[in-house]
């Protein structure tokens, strides 16, 4: 009989304990193994070399921190019996079960807005079938529905054990130092109040850096401006070869990448999902190489400037850009490539980050006296009541290739 009670080991973590069987016949199964071929943060390889790192790292490092925080909250007299423990494992694992090509970037272009957690939720269902209902329980915890609230938090909220896992994750494969944040401390503070997770009061200051980083990170790696313009243009490559094929252009494509490219928009079918479970980032690139020969000029310029990493330029300010000088590239890139649909190719790119929402699940600190207060009204917080802000930038991307004086803006 085969030991299915592994042990693997992680650069992140160390050492990670398959606890129940369960678990290991998720992780063997195609739809879970897909996720070697998804990369965890999509093209920031292009920036950050060594972010080549899959989801299939990242789902086994939270399901890792979800067995520590629970182990945790049961040392501390939280009472978590076998069935969910085993639920909450299962539902962190397949939390990104549903992620497609590149992930966030082209979700909406190939599932027409069916966001990877509605997609995850099907496939968990189809897994649920497959096991004998052994699922039922993950999948209430994942929907957030389950009775007992703090199993619904620690897989999403903003203290969940999802970022725990990216954040350490990212920083570590990035080699950017400031997203470096101490799992074990904060897993460590973690508590239940009223059912609901909580911090040890004494955890502040552990919180405050756990958000400062993912602050950081976001500004400094998810949404640098090369980032931000890498990711852009995928969802750009991909809207422009569907425009393509419904004008009934032929292009060279892997089959499921095909049924997507010519896939009406309408709900889910089965075929749809069984379709989707075999496409992954291979499909992409092997099309975005083909796709630099194309006739279509639009296309192949996009797609050379990803495979060969001659990406456009860009300018990066905190505000909106005058609409004189979007016009005045789109006239630019028109002159110089002796074309007239030069917006297709000058464009501009706006984030926004929150890092802290105080309205959206806010984390509470649990005091001595047992009273919870929420983080940013503790004398203790220095950071958090900063962080309550929204912070946005605006990134202008049009063609390297213009003249250097029309750079000088």
């Amino acid at each position: 009989m085969q030991n299915k009670l592994k042990i693997i080991n992680d650069p992140v973590h160390g050492f990670i304990r398959i606890p129940y069987e369960i678990l290991f016949d998720i992780i063997e199964h195609p739809y879970f193994q897909r996720l070697r071929r998804i990369g965890q943060t999509g093209l920031l390889n292009l920036i950050f070399p060594g972010a080549t790192h899959t989801r299939f790292h990242h789902a086994l490092g939270a399901m890792h921190l979800m067995f520590t925080a629970l182990e945790t909250l049961k040392q501390k007299g939280v009472k978590i019996s076998e069935n969910e423990e085993k639920g909450a494992m299962i539902a962190i694992l397949l939390h990104d079960i549903g992620h497609g090509p590149f992930s966030h970037a082209l979700e909406s272009m190939l599932m027409d807005n069916w966001h990877h957690e509605t997609l995850s939720l099907l496939l968990m269902e189809r897994l649920n079938r497959q096991f004998g209902g052994e699922l039922s329980c993950a999948m209430e915890m994942f929907k957030g529905k389950y009775h007992r609230k703090f199993f619904n938090q620690l897989i999403s909220s903003q203290l969940d054990v999802d970022r725990l896992d990216y954040l350490k994750r990212d920083s570590f494969f990035t080699g950017v130092s400031e997203g470096s944040i101490n799992t074990q401390r904060i897993i460590s503070m973690m508590n239940v109040c009223e059912e609901e997770l909580v911090i040890d009061a004494k955890g502040v200051y552990s919180i405050e850096n756990f958000l400062t980083a993912r602050m950081f990170m976001y500004w400094q790696v998810y949404y640098h401006k090369t980032a931000a313009l890498s990711e852009f243009l995928l969802v750009k490559i991909l809207e422009r070869a569907k425009l393509l094929v419904s004008r009934g252009i032929e292009l060279p494509a892997t089959e499921n990448l095909k049924y997507f490219l010519y896939r009406e928009k309408t709900s889910a079918t089965d075929e749809d999902l069984e379709r989707f479970t075999k496409l992954d980032d291979n499909d992409i690139i092997q099309a975005m190489k083909e796709w630099q020969h194309a006739e279509d000029m639009i296309l192949s310029y996009w797609c050379r400037c990803v495979i060969q990493r001659n990406l456009p330029k860009t300018i990066i300010s905190s505000h909106p850009f005058n609409p004189e000088l979007i016009a005045g590239k789109v006239k630019d890139t028109n002159n110089f490539f002796g074309i007239d649909n030069g917006n297709e190719l000058v464009h501009e790119i706006k984030r926004k980050l929150l890092p802290y929402d105080t309205e959206k699940q806010p984390i509470y600190l649990l005091q001595k006296d047992g009273q919870k207060i929420r983080l940013e009204e503790s004398e203790d917080q220095l950071l958090s009541g900063l962080m309550v802000n929204k912070t946005e930038r605006h990134i202008l991307t049009f063609p390297r290739e213009l003249p250097f004086r029309n750079l000088k803006e």
